[in-house]
């Protein structure tokens, strides 16, 4: 048996190292004091880091992702807090078909949601706005808070919001004092998985963005198809570090949920 987890264990290590090397293989190359990227290095520096924070360019696009990551981020938790509660209480094959039709964006390709919502948004005039990509935004950001917030609720026990209606609660104040603080940790996490979907897009930058919504994702796109410099490979280390700062605030989040269902379990 201990051959058999020894031999697990290096198969896992050795998938994890096949998955992230390609990654960790560009930080170094941030630090390149050179124009070109090679190995070895020819020396370090942070020249790259200084070029990408003084540009015009790489700051818009940063502030343009944040600003459009936040505002969808806000709009995905309350419309998929709302829809997640609206389906937890309900059973049937429309409530089913609800489902599929808003876990949706998740399941069909990016692509084809792109395509789509620029055929929605453009008799609008909201193709090449910044109202229209966070819109978009918003429609990719929702199943991934309703996910979370589903499985919570369903393990949710509702004689806590029973009991608050019987001591005289309306349903809104319920929700609000009892039902949300029990499921905050699955809506945190939602939330967190919404921003990441939302920052890290590019297809629907691509096909939705106008000049001035230029997204961090669509200038390291850009970037791509005319020339490679380290530049570009420092705003990847950049993005790394900041999906990886996500990433162990989810993780938090996550334990905290444990947490408070072990505790509530206990009680």
């Amino acid at each position: 048996m201990t051959i058999w987890r020894f031999i697990l264990l290096a198969a896992c290590l050795m998938v994890l190292f096949f998955l992230i090397a390609p990654i960790l293989a560009v930080i170094p190359l941030s630090f390149s004091s050179n124009s070109i990227l090679t190995y070895p290095l020819p020396g370090l520096s942070l020249r790259w880091y200084q070029s990408v924070f003084s540009s015009d360019k790489w700051l818009v696009a940063l502030g343009n992702s944040l600003l459009i990551g936040v505002v969808a981020t806000g709009l995905s938790v309350v419309a998929g807090t709302m829809a997640a509660f609206g389906l937890s209480r309900r059973q049937g094959l429309l409530v089913t078909l609800a489902k599929v039709l808003i876990l949706s964006p998740m399941i069909v390709p990016i692509v084809l949601v792109a395509v789509s919502l620029y055929l929605f948004l453009s008799p609008l005039s909201l193709a090449g706005t910044m109202t229209g990509m966070v819109i978009a935004h918003t429609v990719i950001a929702v199943p991934f808070v309703v996910v979370p917030v589903l499985a919570s609720l369903e393990q949710l026990d509702l004689n806590m919001a029973r009991a608050a209606a019987s001591c005289g609660a309306p349903p809104l104040t319920a929700f609000l004092r009892v039902t949300l603080p029990s499921i905050m940790p699955a809506v945190a996490s939602g939330a967190l998985f919404a921003f990441a979907a939302s920052f890290d897009d590019v297809v629907l930058a691509l096909f939705i963005a106008g000049p001035g919504q230029r997204t961090l994702p669509r200038e390291m796109f850009s970037g791509l198809r005319e020339t490679i410099t380290p530049e570009l490979t420092a705003v990847a280390t950049i993005m790394m570090v900041f999906s990886t700062l996500l990433f162990l605030l989810l993780q938090h989040s996550q334990r905290k949920r444990r947490r408070m269902l072990q505790a509530a379990t206990h009680h």
